[in-house]
């Protein structure tokens, strides 16, 4: 039975463990001898993004960055997409990596470092807005879930006690799914030019993540979402028959569970809001100057203001040490949550997906906040530091989390410490990792994930792209 996460922490790379991931046993070699790890059999293939690692591997003057650059940029395409066209318009289904499943944020995430070069490759193009008609079939299935299966097959998690469906691979309800899709969409559009993905059903879809946040902000009753799972894990199920802690209505929408597909501990996930607040104003950008539905952007608009004054008043709390931050969660009856988690929407992530300014102040405090040891899930070891989360636990950090400083810093040696430090914690696999142990990089998680993988390649680019190679190891 497979999980959302593997949580046998790996020694190295079995051969049996590269085949797996779609990297054949000779492929691989030991530090020194850097051989590509990609696949002989590749699922895509881009000429832009040949064309970009050809460019960019020319500008690492560090074999091994250069070797894990080769191997992590592409590693979404590469492995993990399955596109081909259904009734005249492109579809692609995007697994996770080691499990064969599309979940929504992860799709629209593995694949986002690639909207650049979409103008440069028409093939490339038609995957991306595959994954967007994909993920609109998905939402019209069931707004409340967070993964899908290929097609309507029965999965583990038909015993979960929540309104499964064989479509369905989970039916966790998290905000940042539908965020995420929204954001994809978006700027596809500001990229390309190009509004067909924006058809009948994707209106219909977008009509339906505005219903969805209206009924979780819960001013009419708990709504029609419940979910109880049969577990040992308790952030894998919610209390009180399923619809988790009271919440108090306070214009915040509830967030069940979050990014890390853990349950939350109170509903008002913030860096969640935060994002929602930002879909909101894109969806009314689009239903006014694409779908031209005004009625529809107003009530967009008025969401995402409701919501966002509501963040400053209940979100937005006074640390004792670090003064005004974002707390990571709220109940809306005063109680909150002091951490981050690594899984992106987290605190530290929110300028990367556009939630807050680098600059405003309350972000400054609150990251000064997570990456320190006053954040219970941030650690600290001999190999690195950065911040984890329950979904692994103790001692594990998540390579996102280091990911996320960097994009998120205007601090040119912040910056080259997270570089030099995510090249020396591969495990000398030549891959990103769920999490490694703070002690030592080979004792990971999950040898193919291709959100991190493909993360890790867009951190390198946007570095070379900006000029800064000084910043990079030699």
């Amino acid at each position: 039975m497979t999980t959302r996460r593997n949580f046998i922490r790996q020694s190295g790379l079995t051969v049996a463990g590269l085949a797996v991931a779609g990297v054949s046993a000779k492929a691989w070699a030991p530090a020194g001898a850097y051989v590509s790890n990609r696949p002989a059999k590749r699922n895509f293939t881009s000429k832009a993004v040949e064309e970009t690692i050809k460019k960019t591997k020319a500008k690492l003057k560090d074999p091994k960055l250069a070797w894990m650059f080769e191997n992590c940029f592409p590693n979404t395409l590469d492995t993990t997409v399955e596109y081909e066209m259904k009734n005249g318009k492109p579809d692609t289904f995007v697994i996770t990596g080691d499990i064969h499943a599309m979940w929504l944020r992860d799709s629209s995430a593995q694949v986002w470092p690639y909207l650049s070069l979409t103008n440069q490759d028409k093939e490339l193009k038609s995957l991306i807005a595959g994954v967007i008609n994909r993920q609109t079939k998905c939402v019209l299935i069931d707004s409340y879930a967070n993964a899908f299966n290929k097609e309507a097959e029965a999965g583990e998690w038909m015993s979960d006690h929540t309104d499964m469906k064989p479509e369905l691979h989970e039916r966790k309800w998290e905000i940042d799914s539908l965020c995420y899709t929204v954001r994809l969409a978006y700027h596809y559009w500001k990229t390309t030019g190009d509004t067909s993905v924006f058809d009948a059903d994707w209106r219909k879809a977008a009509a339906l993540v505005h219903k969805t946040f209206v009924e979780q902000q819960r001013k009419d009753g708990l709504g029609p979402y419940k979910f109880e799972r049969e577990t040992t894990r308790q952030l894998d199920t919610l209390s009180n028959g399923g619809y988790g802690r009271p919440l108090k209505p306070v214009g915040l929408i509830n967030s069940s569970f979050r990014p890390s597909d853990d349950a939350a501990t109170y509903g008002f996930l913030i860096p969640s809001n935060l994002f929602a607040v930002t879909s909101l104003k894109q969806l009314a950008e689009i239903s006014k100057k694409v779908t031209g539905d005004q009625a529809f952007a107003g009530k967009c608009l008025a969401l995402a203001e409701e919501v966002g004054d509501a963040i400053k008043k209940y979100g937005i709390v006074e640390h004792k040490k670090y003064g005004k931050v974002y707390a990571f969660e709220a109940d809306g009856f005063g109680n909150t949550t002091f951490m981050d988690d690594a899984n992106v929407p987290s605190l530290l992530g929110l300028p990367y997906l556009g939630c807050v300014e680098e600059n405003d102040p309350v972000y400054a405090n609150t990251r000064k906040l997570v990456w320190s040891e006053d954040n219970p899930y941030f650690f600290r070891g001999k190999a690195a530091e950065g911040i984890g989360g329950p979904h692994i636990g103790y001692d594990m950090i998540w390579p996102m989390s280091i990911i996320m400083r960097a994009m998120t810093s205007k601090d040119d040696q912040e910056i080259k410490w997270c570089i030099a430090t995510l090249r020396d914690t591969d495990g000398d696999t030549g891959f990103m990792h769920e999490s490694f142990h703070k002690d030592d990089p080979k004792n990971f998680t999950r040898k193919w994930f291709a959100w991190a993988n493909t993360l890790f390649g867009e951190l390198i680019l946007k570095v070379v792209s900006e000029g800064k190679t000084e910043l990079l190891p030699v």
